[in-house]
């Protein structure tokens, strides 16, 4: 019996070590989506964006992520307009992330957060989009106030 509960508790440890979890893949969990971001210097690029509409998705987020491509990301789409407040907590990559008005237009950018933290990250305004990107691309990329984000919830 020993025995057994020395190779169960090695394998538990083995499963928090390496961040696994029993929630579905991101794939499975969130539908997906493209969007563009016309950049203040005049530049267009396209991001492929999970897209999380519920409130489980909107909890989970990039939750145990450990690695996102350059780009992608995760857009956040909520019903009403509401004061946005994220937070790093089981994030492990930092990301750059994007508060958007209902036409698209950027109220704020909170860039380079830092993982695991339980700091609120909230947006200036009422909001229905907020757009997670890996951290560093808005400023690679000239992306801020100046910047509209284009997709398909926006008309």
């Amino acid at each position: 019996m020993k025995k057994i509960l020395k190779v169960l508790s090695i394998a538990g440890c083995g499963l928090l070590l390496s961040g696994q979890s029993n929630e579905p893949s991101l794939d499975a969990a969130f539908g997906r989506d493209t969007l563009v971001i016309a950049a203040s210097l005049h530049a267009c690029y396209l991001f492929d964006v999970y897209v999380a509409t519920t409130p489980a998705q909107h909890s989970r987020g990039l939750m145990r992520v450990r690695y996102l491509p350059e780009t992608s990301g995760m857009l956040f789409i909520y019903e009403r307009p509401r004061v946005l407040s994220m937070w790093m907590k089981n994030t492990y990559i930092p990301l750059d992330i994007l508060f958007i008005r209902a036409d698209g237009t950027i109220a704020n950018v909170a860039a380079d957060t830092v993982p695991l933290t339980l700091d609120s990250i909230a947006a200036i305004e009422p909001l229905v989009f907020a757009l997670e990107l890996n951290a560093g691309v808005t400023e690679r990329l000239h992306i801020d106030t100046a910047s509209r984000v284009i997709f398909s919830a926006v008309p």
